[in-house]
């Protein structure tokens, strides 16, 4: 028997990286996984890979997370764990003296207002099954500051780290458990955009991370299956930091 048996999962962002690995690892748990993303090649492929459902969806668009929640119940009847995965990280997203306002409503629109929409339509669902868990992607940016300037990137996961907590909070007698996940650098096609375009800028990343290298998709989904999971029952309002040790380190040795 899997951990997930007979649950629906929506993970957002789904189609790579992160939630790529969740999704197999939630699939091989027993779960029902609707992967929610943009791009529709990737995310039907990996649906049908794991005998999912492919929902494409705008998370920052009250419409389309609307509509995305209707297809789900429509497909399984309601939801019981909830992924709130999908973010994004631009080059145009830097310091606050060179960062747009363009930019930095594109990154909150994405990062932060999606949590908040997925949650205000997905908690009712949540409430009709008695409970569940929701897992918001924060950082360990929202905790510490980065050493790689992204001033909307990390004013958009601070504001889902705090989110997160008061959901958690406000939901708790109610049987559902939020909590944010707060990775460390996590080596996804974003972090290797990231190599591949400013080498330097990567590298100053590496530089505090005790363990001396980036997570892998894999390890992060298994932090999120666990939080997904009854394992974690009494785990709520969290900042689950998954980082390497980053948060510990004032000098890493060589």
């Amino acid at each position: 028997m899997g951990r997930l048996d007979d649950k629906v999962a929506i993970i957002t962002g789904a189609a790579s990286g992160i939630g790529r690995a969740t999704a197999l690892r939630f699939s091989a748990e027993g779960a029902k996984v609707v992967v929610a993303d943009l791009a529709e090649t990737e995310g039907t492929q990996l649906a049908k890979e794991i005998g999912g459902t492919f929902v494409r969806v705008n998370v920052a668009d009250e419409a389309s997370v609307k509509e995305m929640f209707a297809k789900v119940v429509e497909t399984y009847g309601g939801v019981d764990i909830l992924f709130n995965n999908a973010g994004i990280s631009p080059a145009d997203d830097d310091s606050i003296l060179t960062t747009e306002l363009d930019a930095w409503k594109r990154v909150q629109d994405v990062n932060l207002t999606s949590v908040y929409l997925c949650c205000k339509y997905g908690i009712p669902l949540l409430l009709e099954r008695g409970g569940g868990s929701i897992i918001n992607t924060a950082s360990f940016v929202a905790v510490l500051g980065s050493a790689t300037s992204q001033i909307s990137y990390t004013a958009s996961k601070g504001g889902v780290l705090s989110m997160s907590r008061e959901l958690g909070v406000q939901f708790a007698r109610q049987g559902i458990r939020v909590n944010a996940l707060c990775p460390g650098p996590v080596n996804t096609p974003l972090l290797q955009e990231l190599f591949a375009k400013d080498p330097e800028r990567a590298a100053r990343r590496l530089v505090h991370i005790p363990a001396g290298r980036f997570a892998e998709p894999e390890e992060i989904a298994s932090a999120v299956l666990f939080l997904a999971s009854d394992d974690a029952s009494f785990v709520n309002a969290s900042t689950f930091l998954v980082d390497g040790g980053i948060h510990g380190a004032y000098v890493t040795p060589l």
